[in-house]
Order: structure tokens, then C-alpha cells, then sequence
């Protein structure tokens, strides 16, 4: 049978993208991937992909390249060169950029893109590791309304909020005040579990009641586990949400916002980090206001 689908190109399969792209490969896509690691092409390939040797090879004949790494460095090293995207994918090929990246990033990329015919989109999401698994992401896009129409299929695939914020970089905005959002909630969560689990109160209970009133919110739901096992498995790593912090705060600064708490909340990131936690999934603020309480940890 004949696939009418576009081609698909996935740059990085990293905890967001091996899920990400098994799913578009679900929903009937064609899709070639490359990644660094050897076990993520083959975990690629078992999922019924093809992996590449290179991201030249993977884009050659891609319709639509998604790319997903960790930060604005690897998007860069992508997309650019020699041995870049923008170098080996064809005119009228669609990039779509769904890593967390500055704003100021994804403008310049698009900008360098336009001049080889390449239309692109800021794409970040939300929803952790969990909402790539299950595709119910959230996605934030930036860039021209025809090139997110014929991207939408593919969103529909990956997330259920699919949102054309702006021009380009607008996703990235966007997602850099979701991570502020993010990051504010689950220290507050964490500073009460300790509040509570210091007054002797049954933890479980307590999680329960505050999840179905006011205080009730999509990180206390998804990280209610994290908190109550002190299980601190990366679905998120604090290394990256330190990144998306400093990514938040530059542009605040530049556009004239102020984010005091933002500020508090992105040093005792930066304070998790320094402590060696840097591998672990954010909730493990937890553990930062352990210490700063002397308990256990």
C-alpha cells in the first residue's frame, strides 16, 4: 500500500524523542531516525523506524525533519555545518524544532533556514516523559500559520493541546513560562510534603484531599508518586529544568518582567544541581527542602 504520509526525518531519541517518534511510526509515518546512542537506533529500529548513520542520511529524503535534544548547543550543531540539516534536507522540506531552546535560537534558525527554502516551526512541549509515552503532550508552536496546518496531522499524533502561539520563537516563550510554572508548583509541593510529613500527618491522606481542592494541579497529580516513594527516576532531569530557568529568567530580563519568585525557585534549582542531583527528575526539589529542613535525604 502506497503511503501518502510525508517522510519523516527524527533528530535525537532521547527520553522525549524514542517515545515521541514510535508514536508518529503508530500512527502510520514512515519514519528515519538518528540519534548518538546505538541501543536508541535499535530501539528505533525494533519499533518498526529506519535508523540512520548520520543526520545527513536521515534528512535526504525527508518530506518533515523533527528534531528533539536537549538544548540551543545541540539544536545549533544540528541544524548547522557542514554536516547539518540545513545543509542535506531538501527545498520545501518542513523543520520542526521541538526541543526547549531560547527564543532567540529558534528566530535565527529560521531565519538561516528561509534562505535555503526551508520552512520551520518552534514546537516545544510539556507533559514530561509520561505525555510523550501516552501522546497527550502539549504542544507550543511558533512560526508561519500554513507551515503549522500542515504540521498539525503530525501534532495530533504526538500531543492533545496543539496551540499556534505566534510568530517564531513565540512557542518557545511560551514554553519557558510553562517551565517557570512548573518549577514554582513542584516546590511548593515539596515544601508541604515536608511541612506535613514533619507534623506527623498521614502523607497519602493528606496528598489526596489537597489534589481534589484548589491546591489540586497537573504536577501534583503526575508527581504525587515521586513524592510519596521518593522515587526521583528521571522523567525530567533537573539539569534541564536549571537550563529552561536560565532560559525563562534571560528573557524576562530582556522583555522588562520580573519573576521574583522565579528567581528564588531558579537558585534552589541551580542549588540542586551543585549538590549533585542534577541527574534526578525535578520533584526531587523534594530533597532540596529536606536538607534546608534537616531530614532525611
Amino acid at each position: 500500500m502506497s503511503n501518502q504520509l510525508p517522510k519523516i526525518a527524527w533528530i535525537g531519541l532521547g527520553i522525549m524523542g524514542s517515545p515521541m517518534s514510535e508514536n508518529l511510526i503508530k500512527a502510520g509515518y514512515d519514519v528515519t531516525g538518528f540519534t548518538l546512542e546505538q541501543e536508541k537506533l535499535d530501539r528505533l529500529a525494533a519499533a518498526g523506524g529506519t535508523a540512520a548513520g548520520s543526520v545527513a542520511e536521515a534528512v535526504r529524503d525527508a518530506d518533515v525533519v523533527i528534531t528533539m535534544v536537549p538544548a540551543s548547543p545541540q539544536v545549533e550543531a544540528v541544524a548547522y555545518g557542514p554536516d547539518g540539516i540545513l545543509e542535506h534536507a531538501r527545498p520545501g522540506t518542513l523543520l520542526i524544532d521541538m526541543s526547549s531552546i531560547t527564543p532567540q535560537t529558534s528566530i535565527d534558525l529560521a531565519k538561516a533556514a528561509r534562505d535555503k527554502g526551508i520552512r520551520v516551526l518552534d514546537a516545544p512541549v510539556s507533559g514530561g516523559e509520561a505525555g510523550a509515552v501516552e501522546a497527550v503532550l502539549s504542544v507550543m508552536v511558533g512560526g508561519e500559520q500554513a507551515d503549522f496546518d500542515a504540521a498539525e496531522p503530525i501534532f495530533e499524533a504526538l500531543g492533545r493541546t496543539v496551540v499556534l502561539c505566534g510568530p517564531h520563537g513565540s512557542g518557545q516563550t511560551v514554553k519557558a513560562a510553562n517551565q517557570l510554572i512548573v518549577a514554582v508548583n513542584i516546590q511548593a509541593c515539596a515544601e508541604a510534603v515536608v511541612f506535613l510529613e514533619k507534623s506527623g500527618v498521614d502523607l497519602k491522606a493528606a496528598l489526596d484531599v489537597l489534589g481534589g481542592g484548589l491546591a489540586g494541579s497537573t504536577v501534583l497529580t503526575r508527581k504525587r508518586d515521586n513524592f510519596l516513594n521518593r522515587d526521583f527516576k528521571p522523567g525530567f532531569r533537573v539539569d534541564l529544568h536549571h537550563k529552561d530557568m536560565g532560559i525563562v529568567t534571560d528573557a524576562a530580563r530582556d522583555v522588562g518582567a520580573a519573576l521574583p519568585v522565579g528567581a528564588v525557585v531558579a537558585q534552589l534549582v541551580a542549588s540542586l544541581r551543585a549538590q549533585g542531583d542534577g541527574g534526578l527528575d525535578h520533584s526531587a526539589l523534594l530533597r532540596a527542602v529536606e536538607r534546608l529542613s534537616g531530614t532525611r535525604v
